[in-house]
């Protein structure tokens, strides 16, 4: 795999790949930049078909981690793990991955993310300083991130709602969620409380159909969510989900949700711009997951002040639409186009 020739590496500051024989661990830490300050993104448990996938998902994670900091107004750069699921999840390997992050020297601080939970954190930290989203106490800036991701993505789908409909009243608004975990779950009931209509998938067919029956919604096959009559489409799984085929089916007036990487190349976004379909950048709506570990980690402020950042992410969107309406391209682009700025690209 030629790294330097990837459109995925980006100029990456560092890619690192650590191996350890007792525990199993075989792990990447891709680190995008560090111009505003330590590399900050959580660590991804998964299973590839390829380690070459593995390597691929770090980078993109990584760039898109230096963008939504940015694009945050956090002093932190981007900075991403994937730990390749090819056995048990043992605190032996949690504790080896912490011994990989702690070999950085500060470089990198990692966090939950899929596959992982705050228990997980707090045995990484046991063998490592640069943690966050560990347990906190009430009222207090950090642990699990998902609740703070899904309050941020509620706030950009209402943002979205309002440009593209003409209002931000949820009431009988079809909102399809793809994935239903602590984002797509959290998303869900508060939009359902607003007396949104609800479809929902996710491939573990149980969860929704449990979530449906206690909202009130209705499940869809993960294979036709995507494309069903809605009137937004918020895609909170996993990422490279809207493709020139996807788009086509699409049948959304917008495109709202916590998933990283939603487009699968950067000419997606160009398609979704061409068929009129408004789109959230991804991470700038799912940015409260990281407002929440970040401050935990840099130690300002509390969950009041976690809050009052994360209402902020409607007006970040509304000035990425702006502009994009008035220079005539993809909110991906402009988007892009400010968080390259930011960081000094």
């Amino acid at each position: 795999m030629n790294l330097w020739g990837s459109p995925d590496f980006d100029a990456h500051e560092g890619v690192h790949l650590f191996t350890d024989t007792h525990s199993g661990l075989r792990a990447i830490i891709a680190i995008h930049s560090t111009e505003l300050g330590p590399a900050a993104g959580g660590v991804r448990y998964w299973r590839y078909d390829d380690p070459a996938h593995a390597v691929t998902d770090a980078l993109r994670l990584s760039r898109g981690m230096s963008y939504k900091n940015a694009m945050a107004g956090l002093p932190m750069g981007g900075g991403k793990a994937v730990v390749l699921a090819d056995g048990e999840k043992s605190n032996a390997l949690l504790e080896a991955f912490g011994r990989a992050v702690q070999s950085l020297s500060g470089k990198y601080v990692t966090a939950e993310d899929v596959g992982m939970s705050d228990a997980d954190m707090v045995t990484i930290a046991s063998a490592c300083q640069y943690v966050s989203g560990l347990p906190v106490e009430k009222g207090e800036a950090g642990g699990d991130p998902g609740p703070y991701t899904a309050l941020g993505v509620y706030l950009g789908v209402k943002a979205a709602a309002k440009r593209a409909l003409g209002t931000d009243d949820m009431k009988g608004v079809r909102v399809a969620v793809q994935g239903v975990g602590s984002v797509g779950g959290g998303l869900a009931r508060r939009l359902a409380a607003d007396g949104a209509v609800l479809m929902l998938a996710d491939v573990n067919a149980e969860r929704a159909a449990a979530l449906a029956a206690e909202l009130g919604g209705e499940t869809v096959s993960t294979d036709a969510i995507l494309s069903v009559e809605a009137d937004i489409v918020s895609p909170n799984a996993l990422g490279a989900i809207l493709t020139e085929r996807s788009i086509a089916a699409l049948k959304a007036k917008a495109v709202a949700g916590g998933a990283n990487n939603q487009l699968a190349t950067p000419e997606d976004g160009r398609r979704l711009y061409e068929r009129g379909i408004l789109y959230a950048p991804d991470y700038v709506i799912n940015a409260g997951g990281i407002i929440n570990v970040g401050l935990e980690y840099l130690g300002h402020g509390d969950e009041a002040e976690v809050k009052a950042r994360i209402a902020r992410i409607p007006t970040r969107l509304e000035e990425i639409w702006a502009e994009s309406e008035v220079e005539g391209r993809p909110s991906s682009e402009v988007a892009d186009a400010v968080a390259q700025r930011l960081i000094g690209r």
